[in-house]
């Protein structure tokens, strides 16, 4: 029985630390995503519900961007880089989908007027940006430093992959409690929430004092989601590439794109039955690929998944999973709140001056996530 080094091999330490990026190239990037997102903001702050029209204009960009970026990742660093970035962003938007049904079943859960629900998504976009970055870091330190990082990694999207597909089989579904999530009902403790929406304001002077508006709430409740997407999704990318940079990146892009993607999968996110086998499937598939690479760095007979044969397998089961929910939905009506089966969120009552009226914030809110 071979003795567990204590140390990472020096091939794996050489994938956890070596990346393609210059510090320019870091810095160019990480200047462009928040240009991106500074630019979003700044569209936004007139709230304005968003057309069809509009949402597949910026889908498309945020399609082409990712794309494009990935043809120069290609040319300037080889097809083996190429391939890691296409797959692993492949992934990080696959994952993004399931994250789209629990935003949605949020900005239900919480009566979010449809003029101000994009101005949530960017707020959650921009947490979860912060929170990737903290995660990819702290993952980069864990794979140079710990010879089971890669093990650890593995298990994690191994018992995520065995949830979701817990849940799908039986039939259980993303829920939405506007009493049950720990963080709101600690905000609620402390500070006032006001019982209408404000604009896109987060707080408001009344009576003397400051009030929370259920705007900052409902931001409050997709921080929160944030943090457990990104449990299994930086886990997800370091099981394609050991490479931080390209980690950055593909979870960057998927990211800004969930904005414009949200309003035009809105309506059919519903169809899509069967996506929780096919994350199940994806999740399941690398977090084996993670325990062969580490098991690989310590008996060199232990062969390791190529990267190609990943991003063939996820191709393949998301084309299955889309083809057979849309069969399986073929002639059905509804939408994704309906089929979630949103809990109630409680009464409502309007007395300010925007006329809409929020769920009760003497509750919570809540969701259900990966």
């Amino acid at each position: 029985m071979p003795t567990l080094p204590t140390s990472v091999p020096a091939a794996q330490t050489t994938d956890a630390l070596t990346s393609v990026a210059t510090p320019g190239l870091w810095t160019v990037t990480i200047v462009g995503v928040l240009a991106l997102l500074v630019l979003d903001f700044l569209l936004t702050r007139r709230p304005h519900e968003v057309s069809m029209r509009e949402a597949l204009r910026w889908s498309a960009f945020y399609i082409a961007l990712p794309l494009a970026f990935g043809g120069y990742i290609w040319a300037r660093f080889g097809s083996t880089t190429g391939i890691e970035y296409l797959t692993g962003y492949l992934v990080e938007k696959s994952l993004s989908v399931d994250n789209l049904f629990v935003f949605m079943l949020l900005l239900s859960a919480f009566a979010v007027p449809a003029v101000l629900q994009q101005r949530v998504l960017l707020f959650g976009i921009a947490g979860a940006l912060v929170l990737r970055g903290v995660f990819i870091a702290l993952g980069a330190a864990a794979l140079a430093n710990l010879s089971w990082a890669f093990l650890l990694f593995g298990a994690i999207l191994l018992a995520t992959g065995v949830k979701i597909l817990r849940d799908q089989v039986s039939g259980a579904s993303h829920d939405v409690d506007v009493s049950s999530m720990r963080s709101v009902r600690v905000i609620r403790r402390f500070m006032p929430v006001t019982d209408d929406y404000r604009g896109t304001r987060l707080s408001v002077r009344e009576g003397g004092r400051r009030s929370l508006t259920p705007l900052a709430v409902v931001v409050v409740a997709v921080f929160a989601t944030d943090v457990v997407f990104a449990v299994d999704s930086v886990p997800a990318v370091y099981g394609i590439t050991g490479d931080p940079f390209l980690v950055f990146a593909t979870n960057a892009f998927a990211l800004l794109g969930l904005r414009a993607l949200y309003f035009v999968l809105q309506g059919a996110l519903s169809k899509l039955v069967h996506l929780g086998y096919g994350l199940a499937a994806i999740l399941g598939f690398i977090g084996v690929k993670l325990v062969l690479h580490w098991a690989h760095g310590i008996w060199s007979g232990v062969p390791e998944i190529p990267t190609l044969l990943s991003l063939v397998v996820i191709i393949v089961v998301l084309a299955v999973v889309t083809a057979t929910s849309l069969h399986a939905t073929r002639g059905q009506e509804g939408d994704a709140a309906d089929t979630a089966h949103v809990a109630e969120p409680g009464t409502s009552s309007g007395n300010g001056d925007s006329g809409t009226s929020a769920p009760s914030t003497t509750a919570g809110g809540g969701a259900g996530a990966r």
